[in-house]
């Protein structure tokens, strides 16, 4: 019997199939396709899929955005995700793709939204920390660096975790919002891996609305003028 993890929407479409929550998870583990976010720049900078290739494209371009994402190579392996069941942007351009004669078009049609549900790490670019700095008091800011470091200046407001001790103990010790399980969190660290790390121990905590910063904490610290 399959799960949740290998379910898909049931979206009838031959000519461009489905994939799976745990499909998606070793595509990308394993690089065996290139995974292209649908969206406009503003969503995918707000939060995307890790690993995931930027469109950034007028819906007239995207067919030609995704032929110099790819090399020209119209029989690569390609999937496609948006918002999700209701979103037809992965659909149409799907369908332009096969019928721009590529050859391996596949769709995540959960899309983000199940996405994040099922505990799947997501990634936030500057533009987005930016905009929910200026406009988001709610929410919540994660250090993952060590002590000395979140010590000599950290994002304002931000809470601390520390590097070193076993993860369970770690975010335990966090006061993580108990009121509004939506809150958003955003996770960053000295690099992306620590960050990462960070945000995978919470992939299988209550919080639905969880994000890491795939970068350096320079680059913050640039953008937030500390």
């Amino acid at each position: 019997m399959n799960g949740i993890y290998q379910a898909t929407l049931g979206d009838a479409d031959p000519h461009t199939p489905e994939v799976s929550t745990e499909q998606l998870r070793r595509i990308l583990s394993e690089r065996s396709a290139v995974v292209i976010d649908t969206r406009t720049r503003i969503q995918f900078e707000a939060g995307h899929i890790p690993g995931a290739r930027d469109l950034d494209a007028a819906p007239d371009a995207q067919t030609a955005a995704v032929a110099d994402i790819v090399g020209g190579d119209r029989q690569a392996t390609i999937v496609l995700y948006c918002n999700g069941p209701h979103c037809q942007t992965s659909r149409r351009l799907a369908l332009e793709l096969k019928e721009a004669q590529f050859t391996d078009v596949r769709r995540y049609q959960l899309g983000m939204a199940v996405w994040r549900a099922l505990g799947g790490p997501t990634a936030i670019e500057l533009g987005g920390i930016k905009r929910i700095i200026a406009a988001d008091r709610t929410a919540v800011f994660i250090d993952a660096r060590a002590r000395d470091e979140f010590a000599h200046g950290s994002l304002p407001g931000a809470l601390h975790v520390p590097a070193n001790g076993p993860l369970d103990q770690r975010l335990g010790a966090l006061p993580l919002p108990e009121d509004d399980f939506n809150r958003r969190i955003v996770l960053f660290g000295r690099d992306a891996a620590q960050a990462r790390q960070l945000a995978d121990g919470l992939s299988s905590r209550p919080w639905q609305n969880v994000s890491y910063f795939p970068g350096s904490f320079e680059a913050l610290a640039t953008l937030a003028n500390i």
